[in-house]
């Protein structure tokens, strides 16, 4: 079946079967490899992306669900000049990556929350973190980017 969304803002479209995931869809038929696929079964987040202004796991939802949506993934989420925008600048200044393997799914659930609560305490920020798994920074660092990227003042983060 033809499948036709509006990616970061840009008309694409492409071929899918219709057992075709979202996450799959976006890496393989359109390139957009910044999407990553941890566990295809909805427990890690690192597939995270935007559908119609809802933070999803693309690897939940089969394209053709998303067939004439609009989806954000990562690679729309730098600046127009190329340069990185807000968020991934906050986790880049404040050490909230190692491997990387989570940072997409990271900055998109970020990206989400701060859309719905623009200064998000600490607490509120680690709730809504709780279906987005990183094994590397043990999230203290992320917490600080997301406050950094809130604009407001990076506490010592607990448990540090």
């Amino acid at each position: 079946m033809k499948i036709s969304l509006t990616v970061n803002g840009k008309t694409m479209s492409g071929e899918a079967e219709g057992r075709t995931l979202l996450s799959t869809f976006l890496r393989e038929e359109l390139g957009l490899t910044g999407t990553h696929i941890g566990c295809d079964t909805s427990q890690c987040g690192a597939c995270t992306v935007h559908v119609n202004g809802k933070q999803v796991k693309s690897c939940t939802m089969f394209v053709a669900e998303a067939d004439g949506a609009d989806v954000s993934t990562i690679e729309g989420m730098a600046n127009t000049d190329g340069s990185l925008g807000t968020i991934q600048q906050a986790f880049q200044d404040h050490h909230g990556l190692q491997c990387g393997f989570c940072t997409p799914g990271m900055v998109m659930a970020a990206a989400s929350l701060l859309e719905k609560n623009p200064k998000p305490s600490e607490a509120e920020i680690r709730h809504h973190l709780e279906g987005n798994i990183c094994r590397c920074t043990g999230y203290h660092n992320i917490v600080k980017a997301i406050m950094a990227a809130s604009g407001q003042e990076v506490p010592a983060v607990a448990a540090e």
